[in-house]
Order: structure tokens, then sequence, then C-alpha cells
């Protein structure tokens, strides 16, 4: 094939994220586009120049030229989408998180491993290059062995320069009527995936989770202590409506701390600019050093976690988030939901549905 043929499933706002790493790409292309809403089908037709429109996703599964899909749905239209694509002998990435079950998450390792097709839950933030430089100096002893990770979610009111109306958000709502959100659950699903991709498998976890403004599952304070070495990690959450934190995307306050037996790591933003500072810094030895030259973009996450599927696609290689990690994250966030509303230290290996 002269170029990967994707066909995108979902074309709500969190698309305008994935679509510019498929703009002018030397090996994929838009082939294809489905959503519901025929409005908005026509109007990113025109955007993107993508001739070929659905308004079922088992028609676009139909259609022969599509090599493999990229499902930007709702969280609870993953499953069924994702089995049949498989069936459909597509390659799959799905927006994070897998699943809103353990149950449907095995349904969907289990359809995409029996059809032998690559499947992948797109989880950008374990591509942010600023994250990626840090687990260079950590794997490179900077910080010599790390003991303890934290990180930091706040989420704040005013200061995002794109339009962002609230009522795509409205179906989270579903999800909070069983005691997930905003927070804890869907972004806090990024800290998961990095919170292990950090330092292992995590052994038990106890948390602490309110609730505000319905959707969102904050203020909260989670721990967790890792499988192997001692280590710990910690997150706090905060949603705060007067708070101003400037973004091109999203008005979230995310930063990440890893202290070792030699110097400390912090990642100082991802998708916000509150601290004003470079993006990672290394303190050893008593001094800072400050790397102003990393690629801070958020956008660059979303391109390079791109990039990565395609060439698992086209080289045969394994996805950085499979179906099996991906089930160990989600695993992660119901063992700290469940232990907020027992008051008891949950086993992320024992949570099912």
């Amino acid at each position: 094939m002269s170029k990967l043929r994707v066909g995108m499933i979902g074309v709500g706002d969190i698309t305008m994220m994935h679509w510019p790493a498929y703009r002018d790409h030397p090996k994929a292309e838009i082939h294809a586009i489905c959503d519901v809403d025929e409005t908005l089908l026509a109007r990113r037709s025109r955007e993107w120049g993508v001739e070929r429109c659905y308004t079922d996703f088992r028609v676009l599964l139909e259609d022969k030229d599509i090599d493999m899909v990229e499902v930007l749905t709702p969280h609870h239209l993953h499953e069924p989408i994702v089995v049949a694509a498989a069936a459909a002998g597509k390659h799959i990435s799905v927006q994070k998180p897998i699943s809103v079950s353990v149950a449907e998450a095995d349904r969907m390792i289990e359809a995409t491993r029996s059809a032998g097709v690559k499947f992948k839950v797109f989880e950008n933030f374990v591509f942010y290059p600023p994250y990626l430089k840090a687990k260079e100096l950590i794997a490179a002893g900077e910080i010599g062995d790390p003991l303890s990770v934290r990180f930091k979610l706040g989420t704040g009111g005013f200061g995002m320069t794109r339009p962002y109306p609230a009522s795509v958000e409205l179906w989270h709502l579903m999800e909070s009527e069983k005691g997930m959100g905003q927070a804890v659950f869907d972004d806090g699903y990024h800290k998961w995936s990095q919170a292990i991709d950090l330092l292992g498998e995590v052994e038990v976890v106890r948390g602490w989770i309110g609730r505000s403004f319905a959707m969102a599952d904050a203020p909260a304070a989670i721990m967790w202590r890792y499988k192997e070495g001692g280590r710990l990690g910690y997150i706090d959450i905060a949603v705060s409506l007067n708070l101003h934190v400037q973004s091109d995307y999203f008005s979230a306050d995310e930063r990440i701390e890893v202290t070792g037996t030699q110097g400390v790591i912090w990642i100082t933003r991802c998708t916000g600019h509150l601290l004003g500072t470079a993006p990672l810094i290394l303190y050893r030895d008593g001094k800072r050093t400050l790397f102003d030259d990393v690629e801070a973009d958020w956008m660059a996450s979303f391109a390079a976690s791109t990039d990565h599927f395609i060439d698992c696609i086209l080289d045969d290689g394994e996805p950085h988030l499979t179906g099996e990690r991906a089930k160990q994250v989600l695993q992660l966030a119901f063992a700290a939901i469940r232990s907020s509303a027992t008051g008891e230290e949950v086993r992320p290996d024992e949570v099912g549905d």
C-alpha cells in the first residue's frame, strides 16, 4: 500500500487533537469519517477534505479500502465498535479509557487477539516529550533509584483560548451515576497510565474521592504502593472554577514529581501553563538543570502516539498501550474508586465488575 488508510469513527471535539497528526503524514491518511451527527460530519468533510462519510460505523467497517480505524466516541460505545472492527479485520486505535467495565475490556482484548489485528488504546501523555525526557534521565541514573512519584491535577475555569462548549461533556453524566467521572476516571486515566509506565505495576491503592458539579470526581487524594522496590505514588486532584490556567487546549494544571535516592525530577506542565518555568527540571548535587529546549506543546504527544501506532502496523511492532496494559490501567482507576467507597485498601489485580 502507498499509505495506511484510516477510518475515523466519531468526529467530535477530541478529533481536533487527533486529525492534525494525519495531515500531510507520509505513511497514513484519513480515508473515511463517521459520525451520527450529519451536520458535524459534513463540516469535518469540508475542513479535512475527506469525501467518504458514513453515519453508521458498521457501514464504514464494510469499506474494504480501510486498513485501520481510530475510535473517538464516548466511552460506553468503545466495546461494540472495537469488537465489530476486529471482526472486520481492521487494526484499531481506541481513545482512552479502554472501556467502562473490566468485562468489556476482556471482550475487546479477546476479539482483537482472535482476529489477529493490532489493538492500541490511545493514551498520548506517555508520548509527551518532557515525560519521555524524564524517563530517559531516570533510566540514566540521574536521580538514583526512584522512590516515589507525585502527580498534581488541578482544573481551572478560565484561561483556555480555544472554544470548548460544555455540552460536549454531557454524556459523562451516565458514568457519574456509577461513581466514575472526568477527573479520577477519565482524565485520571492518563496519570494512571504514566504511574504504571514510570515505576511498574501497583500492588495496593487507598483513595478519598469527593464530588464537584456532578461530573467531576474531585477533590480527591489517592495513594498507592508498587509491587516492587517499596515505591509509593500519590495524586491530588481539585477543580477550581475561579482559577485561571493559561492553555491552548484545556485549563488544567498538571505536574509530576519523581523523587530518587540522589535527585528529583519535575515535569512542570502538560496542557496548561501555570508555573512559567522550564517544562522539565532536574535537581541533583545541589544544582538545578532546566530543560528549556524540550518540545512542550501538548499536541506533540498526539502526533508521537499516532506515529507510533502507524509504525507498529507497518513494521509489525507492539503498541505501547496494549489492551492488556490498558486493562491494568482501568483496574487501577476502579481500585481508587472502590477504595473511596469502602474506606479500605484495594488491590487492582483483584478488581473486576
